[in-house]
Order: C-alpha cells, then structure tokens, then sequence
C-alpha cells in the first residue's frame, strides 16, 4: 500500500494497520485520529468520516457528497439499493419457512458516513460479539448512540466485487469507461491532416473525438489536453518512415510527466500513412527492433504503442474504404488495451 501511495503521489494518505474482522479493522482506522503518533502528527480528527469497501471500485463522488451532507445533519448515514432477489427464511429442515415482502426492504451498501464522535463512540461500546460477527456499521450507531441513519438511494454502480467472475465484470467496465474519447494528433503537413480529417469522422460513429494540430502556436493547447485527464487515448499521424516524430516523443513524455498512465494504461496508435503510387514502405530489421524496444519501454510506463500501416491510393472512395478499416482497428486495439499487439506493425 504504501508503494502504491508513492507512486501515485498522494500526500495526504495514511496506512493503518488492519485486524481479523470488519469492525476492529474499521475501529483501528478510527483510533488513527485520537492517537498521538509523530509519523501521522497531520491526522486531526475530522467532523465526519465516510467508511467504503474496496470491493466497491465505481463509486463516485455525487453519493460520497450526499451520504456525508447527511451524516453531518443526522449523525449517520448510508446508501441503500433495491432487492433485485426476494429474501426467504428456512426451517432447520432446510424447507421454505416465510419469504419478506421485497418492496419493504433493501439492500445495504457503502459507503456509510458518520460524525466522528458518533462512530468513535459506538465503537468504544461494541462488544467481542460485535466485533466477530458484525457487520453494520449503521446497526451499531443505532445500538450504542441511538442514532437512526438517513438511507440514500445509491446508483447502480455500487455492486461488489465479489468471485473472480466478478473481476472480468469491473475490468469490462473499465475498459469501456476509457474508450469513449480518443485524441488524434497531427502535424502541419497536408497528407496527415487530411488524413487525420477522415479518421475524425470514422471514428466519431464509434467514440468521442478531438482532433489537434500540433504545430508550434498550437502546442499550449496539446499541453493542456494532455495534461486535463480526459483522455486515456491518443492517434497520431507519423509521416516519418517508422521512426518516432518529435511530436510523438514530446507526447509520451508528457503522458510520463503528467502520471496520466499511473492509474490506467494509455493507448496510443500511431498511424504511418503509406501512398502506394507514390512510395512502397521499406521496413528494415533495424526497423521492427527499434518499434519491439520502444513498445517494451513504453509498456513498463503503462503505455500502449500500436502501430498502424495504413496504405491507400488517391482514389477517394478506396481512401475512405482504407481509413473505415483503420478506425475498426483503432476501435478494436483501444477497447481491447491489449499489451500482446504492441511491437507489432499491422496493415490495413
């Protein structure tokens, strides 16, 4: 935890140790603050705390707003879900005893938020049994302080990762929350812009994007949309045989510098125009070891280099055919963020 606090550059984050159970667990993290230790002399004891699971990787700020506004008037508070399963009760002979009316209930879910001196308090009280098997934290609000939660009616998103299963669900979601927007790059140059024009609406059927021309009175603004976290995806045109542009290279190293791929892999396709009247690509040997040492690098940064050979006559109809098949590839390579395909040079 504490390389990951690192390498995120999160400054004002602790580490407390954990227990066996939920509860001791929870109540350790609370003793943080009342304790007087010098390596965590910035910990000051807050007027409301917000308890999350981890398993519970969507949640957004909206519910944590609204759970901890209503901590703050109640003393408690929690978010709820619908029953998606009606609950039964069984005899010990394993036969239906009574089911509950569905409508009446609902699902407890985190986060949960409490004053300090509510939780803190109701904590102080639990006994062996409430820490072993416990495992409400609003039940023990209620138990120990008399405070009845204020339950807010929580999004979706709140389910928990739970079986393995699971874990292919959240890495879907993931994947599809990173690629609805794409960045395409290009120079001044008149084959890439125009290019980079029928990429836009290719691939505007399939994400959100933006195209930019990274040229010297325009660089601030690159900058700044690199730098905005907005986007996890990036095309640029290279005109430049297979070598990297300067522009390319300017660009992972603001990615690099911007710790935009420290949470998320960041994908960029580099696409290498190829006019087949006119030229014929050339690749060398030397050629696939500088594109596999590149993509090896940049893959220890958390970024993904696809690259793409786009060939294409001036025919109009057979250009825009080739750039549909591109945009399908940069879609695919994007949803997919596969780290087997990079090094490679794929052709369209």
């Amino acid at each position: 935890m504490n390389l990951i606090i690192k390498r995120y550059g999160h400054s004002r984050t602790t580490v407390v140790e954990g227990a066996l159970t939920r509860h001791q667990s929870i109540f350790n993290g609370l003793k943080a603050f009342v304790e007087n230790q010098p390596c965590r002399a910035w910990l000051q004891k807050p007027e409301v705390v917000i308890i999350h699971d981890a398993v519970r990787p969507f949640i957004e700020e909206d519910i944590l707003f609204h759970v901890a506004t209503a901590a703050k008037e109640c003393g408690a508070a929690g978010a709820i879900r619908p029953l998606v399963s009606t609950v039964v009760a069984t005899n010990p002979e394993s036969y239906l005893d009574h089911s509950l009316e569905r409508a009446k209930y609902r699902a407890s879910e985190m986060p949960q938020a409490f004053t300090f001196d509510v939780i803190y308090r109701a904590y102080q009280q639990c006994t062996d049994y409430d820490f072993e098997y416990g495992t409400e934290c609003l039940h023990l609000a209620l138990k120990y302080c008399g405070i009845s939660a204020r339950l807010i009616d929580g999004p979706p998103d709140l389910w928990k990762v739970t079986y393995k299963r699971d874990l292919y669900a959240a890495e879907s979601i993931i994947k599809e929350s990173l690629s609805k927007r794409v960045c395409i790059f290009t120079g001044i140059q008149e084959e890439p812009v125009q290019l980079s024009h029928l990429l836009q609406e290719a691939l505007q059927k399939l994400m959100e994007v933006d195209v930019l021309n990274w040229s010297e009175n325009k660089e601030s603004r690159c900058i700044q949309t690199i730098s905005s976290g907005q986007y996890y995806n990036f095309v640029c045109i290279n005109v430049n045989n297979f070598e990297l542009s300067q522009e390319i290279v300017k660009l992972l190293e603001l990615i690099e510098n911007r710790k935009l791929s420290a949470l998320y892999p960041v994908v960029l396709t580099v696409v290498h125009p190829n006019n087949l009247e006119t030229s014929s690509p050339c690749v060398q040997m030397e050629d696939f070891i500088s594109i596999k040492e590149q993509a090896k690098d940049a893959n220890r940064k958390n970024i993904l280099i696809f690259r793409l050979l786009l060939n294409y006559t001036q025919e109009l109809d057979k250009v825009e055919e080739s750039v549909k098949e591109a945009a399908s590839i940069i879609d695919s390579l994007i949803k997919q963020r596969s780290p087997a395909l990079i090094g490679q040079i794929l052709v369209v």
